[in-house]
């Protein structure tokens, strides 16, 4: 991820499914634990790795929820 060059062109978060935000989150960390940055590039990465960890969230609480409901349908479906 070249950090300026890129940040015009990442895909929008809300675009992004789980395994690519994760992916992206893991390639921020290893960008902001490897250092070398400056301080703006930093906390553009931080900041996107904080909305990507956000999204994450976001899609296992959808999936265990849809987990939730369709357990709750079969035991409707078995009474």
């Amino acid at each position: 991820m070249a950090d300026e060059d890129r940040a015009g062109s990442l895909t929008p978060i809300s675009q992004l499914g789980y395994e690519a935000c994760r992916d992206e989150l893991i390639e921020v960390v290893r960008l902001l634990e490897q250092g070398g940055l400056d301080l703006d590039a930093s906390l553009q990465l931080w900041e996107r790795g904080e909305q990507l960890a956000k999204r994450c969230e976001e899609h296992l609480a959808g999936a265990r929820q849809r987990v939730t409901d369709a357990l709750s349908a079969n035991e409707r479906d078995q009474s």
